[in-house]
């Protein structure tokens, strides 16, 4: 792969990253401490012909990128926990009528205002499930500063793939972390772009939500000669309103197959020494990288212990986390939520006897933190 080296800060990539993927929209509102992301990417989108717009709340953020999207060009929106919990109906819309979006969510301590300057992995169950309702959500998380621009990229290509939102979370310590990266060059980017797929035959045989149980819908760019129907209700093949038992029964069916039977192009993990591990050690995000310090200190020390990182958090890695849940005796999870991940872990592995190390004072992991824990294990 053709990289470049950089020195910048994980929201500045993310802005980055929209606009050499091909993003043509970004609309949102300022919210510590994702508001970098605005304030770049309104430099740079219209310099590669794009438009930014900040508007009057989170609420009409998401729902101007959402338009954006319907008209079929790539649209991002970027925010902080409570702004999510603002665009929740909207991006219940977007899973139901299969719009595909990026959100870039940067967390923060919560619940409500919470630690607004601090770090936090609190939103990784919201991630799950942002919206009421059933669906089957997309969410990739950054570890370090180069992911904050590769998973933005993947994020967009993802969203056109599946019609659907794709979450990318950030958290305080890497958004507004400065250093060197390196990350892929524009034109390895942009050979990577496939556009969404889209329907070029008779207007009478288009049918947008007619397509395989295991595949997302074929939407057409609006206002190019192609009619259906946006709700957010239970719809029909063309995209109308319906009630109709077995209809309503496949619709939901299919928001969960489309991406439980693809999940090979979803998930991204890094394993990090644990070919004679004794120890396992899980985590993601910014803690990761403590996690991945205090290993080498207790390998050191002779303490066998290795890191498992789940990039693509949603779908979890199941099937992964199984076969370590049978090889490992000592499981160590590492968040700085309550645990939040924990449950998925062991839900994976089918054991309660998993142990956390959790963090939720709005400060980071240092690698002292993780090696104590570990020598009580």
């Amino acid at each position: 792969m053709s990289t470049r080296e950089i020195i910048s800060s994980g929201n500045d990539l993310a802005a980055l990253a929209a606009v050499d993927s091909g993003c043509q929209f970004f609309s949102g509102y300022p919210i510590t401490p994702s508001s970098e992301i605005m304030h770049t990417i309104s430099d740079l989108l219209p310099e590669a012909g794009g438009t930014a717009i900040q508007m009057e709340d989170e609420i009409a953020g998401v729902a101007a990128a959402i338009g954006a999207s319907m008209s079929g060009v790539r649209a991002m929106t970027a925010t902080s926990g409570p702004g999510i919990s603002l665009k929740a109906e909207n991006l219940g819309l977007a899973q139901m009528a299969e719009v595909p979006l990026v959100v870039v969510n940067v967390m923060r301590g919560g619940p409500s205002t919470g630690l607004p300057t601090r770090v936090s992995q609190g939103d990784v169950a919201q991630a799950k499930n942002p919206s009421h309702g059933d669906y089957k959500s997309i969410t990739l998380c950054a570890g370090n500063l180069a992911e904050c621009y590769t998973e933005t990229v993947r994020a967009f290509n993802l969203a056109d793939r599946f019609m659907q939102p794709v979450f990318v979370l950030l958290d305080e310590t890497l958004g507004h972390m400065h250093a060197k990266a390196n990350i892929p060059t524009v034109e390895e980017v942009k050979a990577g772009i496939k556009p969404r797929k889209t329907f070029d035959g008779p207007a009478k045989e288009y049918f947008p939500y007619g397509v395989a149980q295991d595949e997302a819908a074929v939407l057409n760019p609006m206002f190019q000669g192609y009619r259906y129907h946006f709700t957010g209700l239970h719809h029909d093949k063309n995209g109308f309103p319906t009630e109709e038992i077995e209809t309503c029964r496949k619709l939901i069916d299919r928001l969960f197959r489309k991406v439980d039977e693809h999940k090979d192009e979803l998930e991204s993990n890094e394993e990090y020494m644990l070919e004679d591990a004794e120890i396992l050690l899980i985590g993601y995000g910014s803690a990761s990288l403590a996690i991945k310090e205090a290993v080498n200190v207790l390998r050191e020390e002779g303490i066998k212990a290795g890191m498992f990182r789940p990039i693509t958090l949603w779908p979890s890695p199941e099937k992964r986390l199984h076969e370590f849940g049978q090889k490992f005796d000592k499981v160590l999870t590492v968040e700085l939520n309550m645990g939040q991940y924990l449950e998925e872990v062991q839900r994976c592995m089918g054991r309660l006897d998993i142990e956390k190390l959790i963090k939720v004072n709005g400060r980071p992991f240092s690698p002292a933190d993780i090696i104590s824990k570990v020598k009580e294990l």
